[in-house]
């Protein structure tokens, strides 16, 4: 497990952490608030990358938060961008799971971490339709709604384990997860697509999913969740090994998985 940076004390992680909670409770607040009315849905891009006004809405009151209780930080969001620089870099995703939450199915969240010089030192991910609050601190363990979790003990993908992936949005451009995706059907692995990437790392850390895959994730997506799951005791890595959620894709499982499940999906990002 990595430790925090020598001058990080635990007071300080936890008035971080504090801060990381109340923006993606806030963020999650918006969200129900504004669920079920008419939306402004737009494509971000000319695949189905949909974007909504509650998406700004949550990122503006999640700086909001940050940058009141600490205004000499930077904010990276996936909506506005990155906005100042320095040791302090705040990673968040003011709403994951867009097209779900247009479409009215409950699979959402708001994600928010702090790196420092680029480690990961807290992390919250708030899935309001369920009121679940994942929390985590470097050096610190995880925690569902303030109770310790911990991962699935599931031993092998053929026990059988319970996976669940996601799909770029140019996926006819880039068959690699459907090479990935036959592969764990042909051994009988049962796979779900819940559509927020966030949870899905959270499932994990929590033991309700044994091991989660995905290529083409941004920062944003991953930076709060793979810090739940590491200090809840389950292990992140990208498909070629490497110990970090930002690399060549992104594998979570138990630990006792991990290293199985990583093998079948294959160690590139192309096909086999």
């Amino acid at each position: 497990m990595t430790t925090p940076p020598a001058e990080m004390a635990p007071t300080a992680l936890a008035a971080f952490l504090d801060t990381a909670v109340a923006a993606a409770l806030a963020a999650g607040a918006i969200q129900l608030a504004r669920a079920g009315l008419p939306h402004e849905v737009r494509a971000k891009s000319i695949f189905s990358d949909l974007v909504t006004e509650v998406d700004a809405l949550c990122e503006a009151e999640i700086r909001r938060i940050i940058l009141a209780a600490h205004p000499d930080h930077a904010v990276l969001g996936e909506e506005e961008g990155q906005a100042g620089d320095g040791e302090f870099l705040w990673v968040v995703d003011p709403l994951d799971g867009t097209v779900n939450y247009a479409r009215g199915y409950p699979v959402y969240c708001a994600s928010v971490a702090l790196e420092v010089r680029g480690v990961r030192v807290v992390g919250a991910v708030y899935d309001p339709t369920r009121r679940e609050l994942f929390t985590a601190s470097l050096g610190g363990g995880a925690f569902l709604n303030g109770a310790r979790i911990r991962p699935s003990e599931t031993p092998r993908l053929q026990s059988p384990a319970l996976i669940s992936t996601g799909f770029p949005y140019n996926v006819a451009d880039d068959a690699s997860n459907l090479t990935r995706l036959g592969k764990l059907l042909a051994l009988g692995v049962p796979v779900r697509r819940p559509g927020a990437a966030a949870l899905d790392l959270c499932n994990v850390a929590c033991g309700r999913m044994d091991g989660y895959w995905e290529s083409g994730l941004k920062r944003w997506d991953s930076a709060a969740a793979s810090l739940i799951v590491e200090e809840a005791g389950g292990v992140v890595s990208d498909l070629a090994g490497a110990p970090t959620p930002y690399g060549l894709g992104i594998v979570a499982a138990n630990p006792a998985l991990h290293a199985e499940l990583r093998s079948v999906l294959g160690h590139s990002d192309q096909p086999e």
